[in-house]
Order: structure tokens, then C-alpha cells, then sequence
């Protein structure tokens, strides 16, 4: 089995052609692809080609499409685009298959018509419906609703695209709009509508089934609740100022009692000890009276 899937072979060729028919059923259908080519390597050059629009390689990875590289890369190769394979075999999402449908090789001209809208002529098999026997039509006979509803379509697309920056910004980067990167866009889509849903359905599905709450109509309730809220913050400010204060005035009379502020006999000393000696002073005078 080794030697089968991870050696260059003709057969590990065609299953590889398989598992791509598999993934998008066009492959290898066209003209271009069922006549005959003088490059040996044309098949493997779109399976790779095909294999960077799965973000799978690059385009000029040959190697790992002949068989050269290593087992265990091949075998990762082969086992993402086998899980590409059950995901498109019946449980593709809406969004892959619409995807796919559009960005087929006959859908591109109408792809980019839309993208850059412009009164460009109908299909041959659109034409053929509006197609009118000469002998139905009078001489001089013509279509005015017809030319001004063609006409007010036209201003009305041109007026839609001068207000869509992406679509005048998709000639200067075609590769914003690019398969790969629009596929990428809508699986990252669909992850989060997953998850969003799951969420959903675990959790807030219980809350929105619930009654809205009825408002009591008498609206001064809440003007007065407000006030007194603003009358209470008020009051905390203030009561705030006051501690600030405090706190002020607590290390400013600290600051008296410790530090020595005060001149005596060519010597600071602190308040406490200055009054002290000013009362010894006064009570040594008040003796001497006596005396």
C-alpha cells in the first residue's frame, strides 16, 4: 500500500485524477484536458494547479504530485484531499456548492459582467427570445418604454458602481476576489454561523423566548432617583475633601510637635519643647513675685 500510494506511478496518477473528478466533477472533462499534449506533465501541472486552489501546495510543487517527496507529506496530501472528497460527496455546504457553481469556467464571463456592469449584448440563446418577425413590426413602429427603462438601468448601475469602492479596487487586486480567497471568506462564514448557532441554541435561546418587561409609565420616580443619586454623590465629594483636609491638618501638627521649627539660645527646637520652657520661664517669674 506504501509503495502504491507514495511511489511515481501511472496508477497512483490516476488515483489522484480520481480524487480531483471526485472533488469537482469538471475536472478533466474539458477539451483541453481530454485531447492530448505534448507535455508529459500537463496532468500533473493541473492536478497541482488545482491543488493551490484547495490551498492543499503550491502550483510548481511537482514533486509531491509525481511521488518524489516524502511518504509522510503524501500521505497528508492524500488525506486532505480524501476529507475534500467526503465533504463534497453529499455533505457539502450551501455555500461550497454555490461557490463551485459560480466560479465554473462558462460562469466566469457572467461573473465579471456583474462585477463590472455595463450594457453589454445578450446571449445568443437571450436574444433569440426577444427575437420579432419582421413582418410583426409596422414601419416606423418603436420601443420608447423599452429604451428609457434600459436607459434608467444603466444610470442606476453606474450610479451602484461609482458607490462600490471594491468593484473599482478589483482591477488594481484581482486576487481579493479570487476563488481561493472568497472560498476561505465563506468557510470562515459558515465556522462562526456554527458556532453562533450552538451558542444559541445552549444558551440564549431561553433568554429571547422570555416576556419583555413592562416600564412603569410615571417617569418623575426616576427624575427623582436621579436626584438624590446626584445629591449622594454631592455629599461624597464633599465628605471626600474633608478627609483630604483632615489628613492635611493631622501631618501639619505632626509636623509641629516632631520637627524642631523654633529658635532658642542659637538652637531649633520642636513646639512642645519650646512651650515647655516658656512655661518654666513664666512659673520661675510668678515665684520670684512671691518671694
Amino acid at each position: 500500500m506504501l509503495e502504491l500510494l507514495c511511489c511515481p506511478s501511472a496508477l497512483r496518477t490516476d488515483i489522484l485524477t480520481w480524487i480531483c473528478r471526485r472533488i469537482n466533477p469538471k475536472f478533466g472533462t474539458s477539451e483541453a484536458m481530454s485531447a492530448e499534449s505534448k507535455d508529459p506533465d500537463d496532468l500533473e501541472k493541473k492536478i497541482a494547479a488545482m491543488s493551490q486552489e484547495l490551498m492543499l501546495c503550491k502550483a510548481d510543487d511537482l514533486d509531491l504530485i509525481k511521488g518524489k517527496a516524502s511518504p509522510q507529506r503524501q500521505l497528508g496530501f492524500l488525506e486532505q484531499l480524501l476529507s475534500l472528497v467526503s465533504g463534497s460527496s453529499g455533505h457539502r455546504t450551501d455555500a461550497e456548492a454555490l461557490l463551485c457553481e459560480v466560479f465554473t469556467a462558462e460562469n466566469l464571463p457572467h461573473l465579471r459582467q456583474m462585477l463590472r456592469p455595463a450594457l453589454d449584448p445578450w446571449p445568443a440563446h437571450v436574444e433569440a427570445l426577444y427575437e420579432v418577425p419582421e413582418s410583426a413590426l409596422k414601419p416606423g413602429e418603436e420601443f420608447p418604454d423599452v429604451s428609457d427603462l434600459l436607459q434608467s438601468t444603466q444610470t442606476q448601475l453606474e450610479q451602484l458602481q461609482s458607490k462600490c469602492d471594491f468593484l473599482n479596487s478589483a482591477e488594481e487586486n484581482p486576487a481579493a476576489l479570487s476563488p481561493s480567497s472568497l472560498r476561505l471568506a465563506a468557510g470562515d462564514l459558515q465556522q462562526q454561523m456554527m458556532t453562533f448557532s450552538h451558542l444559541y441554541e445552549t444558551d440564549l435561546r431561553v433568554y429571547c423566548s422570555r416576556e419583555p418587561p413592562n416600564f412603569s409609565a410615571e417617569t418623575d420616580l426616576f427624575q427623582r432617583v436621579q436626584q438624590q443619586l446626584l445629591a449622594c454623590n454631592t455629599e461624597l465629594e464633599m465628605q471626600k475633601e474633608i478627609c483630604e483636609a483632615s489628613e492635611c491638618v493631622s501631618e501639619e501638627v505632626k509636623g509641629l510637635q516632631t520637627q524642631p521649627r523654633y529658635w532658642s539660645r542659637g538652637e531649633k527646637h520642636t513646639l512642645p519643647d519650646q512651650l515647655e520652657e516658656i512655661s518654666q520661664r513664666v512659673e520661675n517669674i510668678a515665684s520670684q513675685r512671691h518671694t
